[in-house]
């Protein structure tokens, strides 16, 4: 079984200089946007892959994807 290459993503210092000058209630802002955005993206595949699939299909699979088969 092949193992996944490790990615490992690391924040720009001028980006983490942004983010430290930002209030918790703007960090939170800005993260609740990013979910949001994700999910919507997520959702417009799927209606793009499964057309015939019903909204509940839809929701049940977004939910699955976001917490990463949790759900």
């Amino acid at each position: 079984m092949a193992s996944k290459p490790l990615r490992v993503e690391i924040l720009d210092d001028a980006m983490a200089a942004v983010l430290r000058a930002k209030s918790p209630a703007e960090r939170l802002a800005i993260a609740n946007g990013m979910w949001r955005s994700a999910r919507r993206i997520i959702e417009a595949v799927l209606r793009a892959e499964q057309p015939d699939w019903t909204d509940e299909q839809i929701r049940r699979e977004v939910a699955r994807r976001m917490s990463h088969g949790a759900a």
